[in-house]
């Protein structure tokens, strides 16, 4: 995990000496194991960093989350926790009654994230996706949106001089959710958990792997080696040279 770790952040530069990283920590299987191999990797990396973490709590009118669990990791580890108290469950599911309410949590989440990440003088987040995230979000935006998109692993905001890395990009999601069984996962308290998008999304293309059984290999490769990369705009390029 750790070795495959490294190799992304070698090959996407994703962190240099004297960064300040906030690791974005739901509580789920993703981002906690993201801040357990970034504290790990920090002992060793080439690279001197330093590292908080940072919960959001969404707080949900019929459920709360009790993240004392990742407060008990991080004073294992070593690394300064921050929880930002928001009333977005509130917000998402009583007052707007969102028929789509992962796009507003989303952005009201992450907006929370990196104004505390910013007051407390990171200059990066380092948010949980791994490689099966990166192919179900450009079959998301394939299906729903039609157009060929997915996350970058590193991109800068320049409105809040924040820049995003992924540092598990080349993960696969079997291996973070076999690694996740030996840390304290806090259970999602949304009324919409497994019940989105996403969900579905996963859902069909592990139905095409029963006939394909390689077929995310398939198409993460075809996500990051853009030499195999052959659309309609590069027909356009050659038609005006030819």
């Amino acid at each position: 995990m750790l070795s495959v770790m490294r190799k992304g952040i070698t090959k996407y530069n994703l962190i240099r000496d004297k960064d300040k990283i906030a690791v974005g920590v739901s509580g789920g299987k993703d981002s906690v194991t993201l801040l357990k191999l970034l504290a790990e990797y920090k002992r060793f990396s080439p690279e001197k960093f330093d590292l908080i973490a940072i919960s959001v709590d969404l707080n949900f009118a019929d459920s709360k989350t009790d993240f004392t669990p990742i407060k008990v990791l991080c004073d294992e580890l070593g690394v300064e926790y921050f929880i930002e108290k928001t009333d977005i469950g509130q917000i998402v599911f009583d007052v707007r009654k969102e028929s789509n309410p992962c796009a507003l949590c989303s952005k009201m989440r992450k907006g929370a994230l990196n104004n505390l990440a910013k007051a407390q003088g990171c200059n990066k987040v380092a948010l949980g996706h791994h490689a099966d995230d990166l192919i179900d979000t450009m079959m998301l935006s394939l299906l729903y949106e039609g157009r060929l998109s997915t996350f970058a692993p590193k991109s800068y905001l320049d409105k809040m001089d924040l820049t995003l890395i992924r540092p598990m990009v080349m993960i696969k999601e079997v291996d973070v959710l076999a690694y996740s069984k030996t840390l304290p996962v806090v259970k999602s308290c949304c009324p919409a958990n497994k019940h989105t998008k996403r969900e579905y999304v996963k859902t069909l293309i592990s139905k095409i792997g029963d006939d394909i059984p390689n077929v995310r290999d398939m198409m993460f490769t075809a996500l990051t080696h853009p030499e195999r990369y052959n659309l309609f705009d590069k027909f356009e390029r050659d038609a005006e040279i030819l």
